[in-house]
């Protein structure tokens, strides 16, 4: 169509986008603020529900961005799109610019800060750690304690910066409760001695496969679950992590040592989409993510034309999702430069 697109973000969506954009014959570039590309997945040990190992989608991804038709640009951080005779314009940190047919945003979502959560310790006790962390100690095989301890009691707090008025997260996640169950799991197949427990609000298994492993979890690895929310979070002098939670089943409060404890953080609208939000004019709904121009038939159009978003940067999305999303956004690009003829 001798058109180009640029994509902003090179995550799953951004790079999946990508792709499929060069696919239809498009001359696409792709602008990521990070030194390489990958996003969140790079962080990723396993995948649920079948727990394949995240390098296998990851040199997908690579290989799909891997062509002459793609131009990756990474440690470049777009801050502003506007739109000029037709054509867009895409200004960068560095303050230059670069033209554009049709934009696809992809700038995903951050992590929830967990030290805004003070009363669960985090940033002030060495092991309590947040579920990204223990990803990384999942890959690296090394999951000790910071004194080098292996930890024989493991406890997981569903819902960190999810569901949460005082932090003003409205929403569910999505994804804490299907990931605490998979690290579990894990947890479990590390250190089969250990005792695991997982603090939840409600267990919310909404994708295929996700209930299957959390009755597995249950079943075969002897994962404890508790509802109720957890209040405090403190150290004994044995360096001990002490619990205190109600029991909201019973009605019994309750107060624990563990050796670790891992909140299940949730997902924001990254601060590069809201920079970029602000500056070009994009509007963004009740959960602070991008507002798609209709949520049933038009969920990866946004309210300027010719820009579309596609991934997490509109809502919290599992990985299957995502690249879903990614490819009806190109599907958006196509039916947009037919409607220019």
């Amino acid at each position: 169509m001798n058109k180009e697109v640029i994509v902003i973000g090179a995550g799953a969506a951004g790079m999946e986008s990508a792709g499929q954009l060069a696919n239809e014959g498009f001359s696409v570039k792709i602008f990521e603020k990070d030194e390489s590309p990958g996003g969140h997945l790079k962080g990723w040990y396993h995948l649920f529900p079948n727990r394949r190992d995240s390098v296998e989608v990851m040199d997908y991804l690579l290989d799909v961005i891997d062509r002459k038709e793609i131009e990756l640009l990474t440690n470049t951080t777009v801050t502003k799109v506007s739109k000029k005779d037709g054509k867009f314009v895409v200004t960068t940190t560095q303050n230059k610019e670069y033209n554009a047919d049709a934009i696809i945003v992809t700038t995903g979502f951050d992590l929830f800060r967990s030290e805004r959560k003070e009363e669960y310790g985090y940033g002030i006790y060495d092991n309590v750690i947040t579920s990204a962390e223990l990803e990384k100690m999942f890959r690296n095989g090394n999951l000790r304690c910071t004194d080098g301890r292996i930890p024989q009691k493991v406890g997981f707090i569903h819902c960190v910066g999810s569901r949460d008025e005082k932090v003003g997260n409205f929403y569910c996640s999505k994804l804490c409760c299907v990931s605490a169950v998979k690290q579990a799991i894990e947890i479990r197949e590390h250190v089969p001695e250990s005792n695991v427990f997982c603090f939840y609000m409600d267990i919310r298994m909404g994708g295929s496969g996700y209930e299957e492993l959390y009755r597995e979890s249950q079943q075969k690895y002897g994962v404890n679950y508790i509802r109720g929310k957890v209040s405090e979070v403190a150290e004994n002098y044995e360096g001990k992590l002490v619990l205190k939670v109600e029991d909201t089943l019973v009605g019994k409060p309750l107060k624990m040592e563990f050796d670790m404890l891992v909140l299940m953080v949730g997902m924001e609208m990254s601060e590069s989409g809201k920079e970029l939000a602000v500056n070009s004019g994009l509007l963004t709904g009740e959960n602070r993510f991008f507002a798609p121009a209709d949520h049933h038939f038009g969920s990866n159009k946004g309210n300027v034309d010719g820009i579309f978003y596609a991934g997490a940067c509109t809502a919290t999305m599992n990985l299957t999702e995502t690249l879903a999303h990614a490819r009806s956004a190109v599907d958006d690009v196509v039916d947009y430069f037919r409607r220019k003829k």
